[in-house]
């Protein structure tokens, strides 16, 4: 690939490819403070939903004004200041942003933290960032951090959402700490002058990367990186509309739930949070949301649920995707489905997709799709569905998004084209470089690594291999540490493999190995509902999990079942063998990241007795999947 020009105009990679893009852009100055204050100025009675045994309950833009407002007052009643680093180790609900919103007005740093860390990791971040208080949102929470208390002779007070009971004299309650905050609240004017102060250069938060190679690392964001990225991406795509409403799911201690969350409170759009993942689907169906954003692997849950059906409805169900697959491929060509495909279609849709809508609330725009790759497959599926999926592209360090699909520019199989503001290139071993208003500060407390990720000239390298077509789009190909080099030299980019195992309907989860070994496996988690189903009928008992797992026949299905997934790619490429697993991943174990990565290296070590023994077994011949 070549760099980039010096007219700064899109530069030819080789193959038709381009070796540098840009989105120029004049992005508005601003500060996360501004966003809010503008927001809380047009006023609402709908600013928020969270729901009760009773109902879903609003929350009004006033109301969230005035426990910001006694939030900030009792933090600074308790000699907090510009600077200091307060954490949140919270669920998605309304009080994790009034928390925020509040740190955000007194130029205090939010540390978020994911709800679901193990105590040791929390406090090694708590640790880390020299947190003075900690918002939490249970009891359990509670427990979590007395149990690791000891050790951070920093953290002053815990704060904690729900009302629970403490012998512990720094503890306390919200409702406790907001009254105390209104008793002593200077007038709203000072409140607005003084948090006027933060400017575009000051850091909003210190966010802590899930570590798929290694420790967790701090990225200092500013206002500006945040408010630029909320600014280019209502530019690109996400712009709200009336009657839109979004659900607020994902971790907001991960920058891609958080950052929508303030575009969508920006723009007036009510946020209904969902703390348990659980949960979503009943949200779906009662809140009827316009735009939600997801993971992956919501989506690929999705598509096994539709898949799941049985008896004839399954018979349907398959007939409906293929017609699904048939009409998207046309149609994201350019193309007119022919009148016995749209009579297909149609019928299809009556059957299962205006049902497959229904269950999503019926009112969608699109979805994202952010933080790892898409099927194209799962993509194709719901887009013949008439569901949109706009699958998009970011880091951390960049605020997070770089690049996304948009209704009127969408392409298959990439993640759109920059956003405005935002410079691509890509390196010549194939790395993808960004630079724009959005990459980060720098890592906190570690100069090295920032040094490491971010060059002289600007540019942030990512860590991902990808390439950028003649039209712009930026396709992800896979990890540049994560590319397995086989005994024979071949190169192998695992994640496209694991994807296409993961169409399967019995396979949950995937992990190609092979490193420096004669030929790659896999691991596959199974899809248990499915996988069970399937026992069941076969006559194999399915109560042990670890015997159903080394029964031999399962081991066969699971490799054809993988195998019959990966047509097109090359012969090395191939898992030649499969291993199923009795159990998913866990986060406990450390072998997925709080933000649902898989860590490789701790999955091989992990499990290194049975891949060894997996690799002792002969070499089966080369077969077709077909067979």
């Amino acid at each position: 690939m070549m760099g980039m020009g010096e007219s700064g105009a899109p530069t030819p990679g080789g193959g038709g490819s381009l070796g540098y893009v840009s989105n120029p852009a004049e992005l508005p100055q601003g500060t996360l403070v501004d966003l809010f204050l503008d927001a809380v100025d047009k006023g609402g009675a709908r600013a928020q939903l969270y729901r009760t045994a009773g109902g879903w309950h609003p929350v009004s833009h006033a109301e969230i004004l005035h426990n910001v407002r006694a939030i900030a007052a009792a933090l600074r009643a308790h000699g907090l200041a510009r600077g200091d680093h307060v954490g949140i180790l919270a669920e998605n609900r309304p009080e994790w942003a009034w928390v925020d919103y509040a740190l955000l007005c007194t130029g205090i740093v939010t540390v978020p933290l994911y709800p679901t860390l193990p105590a040791p990791q929390a406090a090694g971040i708590l640790e880390h960032s020299g947190v003075k208080f900690l918002f939490i949102s249970t009891a359990e929470q509670l427990a979590k951090v007395q149990e690791v208390r000891g050790g951070l002779p920093l953290l002053e007070r815990v704060v904690v959402f729900d009302d629970v009971s403490s012998d512990d004299s720094s503890v306390e309650s919200l409702r406790t700490f907001i009254a105390r905050g209104a008793d002593g609240m200077p007038p709203e004017t000072e409140f607005r002058a003084e948090a006027k102060r933060a400017r575009p250069a000051d850091i909003a938060t210190l966010i802590y990367t899930s570590g798929t190679t290694g420790d967790p690392k701090g990225v200092m964001l500013t206002h500006a990186n945040l408010y630029s990225n909320v600014s280019a991406s209502t530019k690109h795509v996400l712009s709200t509309q009336e009657g839109d409403v979004t659900l607020s799911f994902l971790p907001l201690s991960h920058v891609f739930q958080r950052m929508v969350d303030y575009l969508m409170f920006g723009g007036g759009c009510p946020i209904a949070y969902v703390p348990v993942m659980d949960d979503v689907a009943q949200a779906l169906r009662e809140v009827q949301p316009t735009i939600v954003v997801a993971v992956p692997r919501v989506y690929e849950k999705l598509y096994a649920k539709v898949l799941s059906a049985k008896g004839v409805q399954r018979s349907i169900v398959l007939w409906a995707r293929q017609v699904a697959l048939d009409w998207a491929a046309l149609k994201l060509e350019g193309q007119t489905p022919p009148a016995g495909l749209r009579l297909k279609h149609a019928v299809a849709d009556r059957l299962v997709f205006s049902k497959l809508r229904a269950r999503l609330g019926g009112r969608i725009r699109f979805f994202v799709s952010g933080a790892a790759p898409l099927s194209p497959q799962v993509f194709q599926f719901f887009y013949g569905a008439k569901i949109l999926i706009l699958e998009g592209y970011g880091l951390t360090e960049t605020s997070p998004v770089t690049n996304v699909n948009t209704p009127e520019k969408l392409r298959m199989g990439t993640v759109g084209t920059a956003i405005p503001g935002t410079e691509l290139r890509i390196a010549e071993d194939g790395e993808i470089l960004v630079r724009g208003p959005q990459v980060m500060k720098g890592y906190y407390r570690n100069e090295e690594a920032t040094r490491d990720m971010i060059d002289a000239e600007g540019w942030l390298h990512t860590g991902d291999i990808g390439a950028i077509d003649a039209d712009g789009f930026l396709s992800i190909t896979d990890r540049k540490k994560e590319l397995l080099v086989t005994a024979g030299g071949k190169n192998i980019a695992p994640q496209p493999v694991q994807n296409a195992a993961k169409l399967s309907r019995f396979v949950a989860e995937a992990v190609l190995i092979g490193d420096r070994r004669p030929f790659p496996v896999m691991l596959v988690v199974p899809n248990f509902d499915s996988l069970d189903e399937w026992a069941r009928h076969k006559g194999i008992a399915t109560d042990d999990r670890e015997a159903l797992a080394r029964d031999p026949r399962v081991r066969d299905k699971l490799q054809r079942e993988v195998a019959a997934r990966l047509d097109g790619f090359a012969r090395y490429e191939l898992p030649k063998k499969v291993l199923p697993l009795a159990r998913e991943f866990s986060l406990d174990r450390g072998e997925i990241t709080p933000s649902l990565k898989i860590r490789r290296k701790v999955v091989e070590q992990v499990y290194s007795e049975q891949i060894e023994a997996l690799y002792a077994e002969p070499a089966p011949p080369d077969r077709d999947p077909a067979d």
